[in-house]
C-alpha cells in the first residue's frame, strides 16, 4: 500500500488542493456541473485531504457541521490503495468527537458496496443527483 498523509483544515487551507481532486473527478470525469460542484457549505465544513509519498494531493473529503460526510473523491490512479478507506475513517472519528450520534451520506450508488463496507446502511430509495444515481446512506456509532 502506498504511504499517504491526511491533513484536515479549513476550506481557506485546504481549497486549493481539495478543489484540484474534486474537478478532476467530479467535472472532468463525471462530468458534474463545476457551479454545483462548489457549494457554500464548503465555507463551513471541515476538510480532509490524502496526499501520497510524494506530497501531490490524491483523495478528499468533507465533513458538514450537521454530520453529513460528502464530496468524497480519490484520484482515479490512486483509487483501490486505501485511500478512500482512509479519509472515511478519518472524518468518521472527527464526526465522533464532535459528539455526532450518527453520520449520513450520498452515495453514487456505484460506491454503495464500498460504504456497506464501513458500516454504512442505505436508506430509502435511489435518486439522482447532478445526474448520477445516488443512495442516501447512514452509519449510527
Amino acid at each position: 500500500m502506498n504511504s499517504h498523509e491526511i491533513r484536515y483544515g479549513d476550506w481557506a487551507t485546504l481549497s486549493a488542493d481539495a478543489q484540484v481532486i474534486r474537478i478532476a473527478v467530479f467535472v472532468q470525469e463525471q462530468n458534474v456541473p463545476a457551479e454545483l460542484e462548489m457549494d457554500e457549505k464548503d465555507a463551513v465544513c471541515l476538510h480532509a485531504v490524502a496526499y501520497d509519498a510524494a506530497g501531490t494531493p490524491v483523495g478528499t473529503g468533507r465533513l458538514l457541521p450537521d454530520g453529513h460526510i460528502g464530496r468524497m473523491a480519490v484520484m482515479k490512479d490512486a483509487r483501490g490503495t486505501g485511500i478512500g478507506s482512509a479519509l472515511l475513517r478519518g472524518l468518521m472519528a472527527h464526526a465522533r468527537e464532535r459528539g455526532h450520534p450518527e453520520v449520513e451520506l450520498s452515495a453514487q450508488t456505484h460506491a454503495a458496496p464500498f460504504y456497506r463496507a464501513h458500516g454504512f446502511e442505505q436508506v430509502g430509495d435511489e435518486f439522482l443527483e447532478a445526474g448520477i444515481a445516488h443512495v442516501a446512506m447512514r452509519r449510527a456509532f
